[in-house]
């Protein structure tokens, strides 16, 4: 076989399994916190945030701070739902909590990828609001580590929707 037809047709089969996966792509966003109070605290607060903020028939007058909805609450474990009163995308939430002489907790929010960075917020700030609501962010020894490579939108989100 000739090796220039090798090579375009390598390189043809490589842009079409490029974009075959860039149609299935999601967008996801990864935090960690630490928290000088106990764990179980800590998920009390995000539970009881959750169940406030749950879907109403409007979110008219609640901006972005509603339409949530809780899946589970296991030991260590929360899943949740949240879906965008804007966009109407839905970001799969989870909680796991690791219990040593701090509460270390590890959110994970994954949602339908956008070419829309605005929409590429939600993940970062559906997580991040449930922290802010539930006034965890003043708790002793609060701290929240992530990047904008590992939580989309995190350099450029704007939380402070009513």
């Amino acid at each position: 076989m000739d090796l220039r037809l090798l090579l375009i047709a390598s390189a043809a089969l490589l842009g079409a399994m490029i974009t075959i996966s860039l149609a299935d792509q999601s967008s996801t966003c990864k935090i960690k916190w630490l928290f000088g109070i106990s764990c179980p605290v800590v998920q009390g607060k995000l539970v009881n945030q959750i169940k406030t903020w749950q879907i109403k028939q409007s979110c008219l007058y609640q901006g972005e701070k509603c339409a949530y909805e809780l899946v589970l609450s296991a030991p260590y474990m929360i899943r949740a739902t949240y879906t965008s009163p804007t966009s109407k995308k839905v970001s799969e939430l989870q909680f796991l909590f690791e219990q040593t002489t701090i509460c270390k907790v590890t959110g994970d929010a994954v949602s339908q990828y956008s070419e829309d960075p605005s929409d590429n917020n939600t993940n970062y700030c559906s997580l991040q609001n449930l922290i802010d609501g539930s006034s965890l962010n003043t708790a002793e020894g609060y701290k929240q580590f992530s990047n904008k490579w590992i939580c989309a939108g995190f350099d450029t989100a704007n939380c402070t929707m009513s």
